[in-house]
């Protein structure tokens, strides 16, 4: 349920690019994602400002980036601790960075 709300409320932030199967049946509970043409370290910069943390980089995983013509994403990772507040949060987070970034 909490991977079902996390792509829900994460296809609404504007300018994000989720990466992976949009059918939650086939993915597990970690969601790479891009937003807008803000490179992945400002914003986990800014959502660690912000006490939220998440992953940067090509998490072992070169050919695949390879083959999307990435060389870097985010990533949120959800698990048996995490609540809909985190989600919350992220998608809070993911606002604000839009914004020390508009233009």
């Amino acid at each position: 349920n909490l991977l079902a709300y996390a792509l829900e409320q994460l296809g609404a932030v504007e300018g994000i690019k989720i990466f992976g199967p949009p059918d939650q049946t086939f993915r597990s509970s970690v969601i790479s994602f891009h937003l807008g043409d803000i490179h992945p370290l400002d914003v986990s910069t800014i959502l660690d400002a912000e006490g939220i943390a998440i992953r940067v980089g090509h998490h072992c995983a070169q050919l695949v980036m390879q083959h999307l013509g990435v060389t870097v994403t985010a990533r949120a990772s959800f698990y048996l601790y995490n609540t809909y507040g985190d989600v919350d949060r992220l998608v809070s987070g993911l606002h604000s960075a839009n914004n020390v970034f508009a233009p």
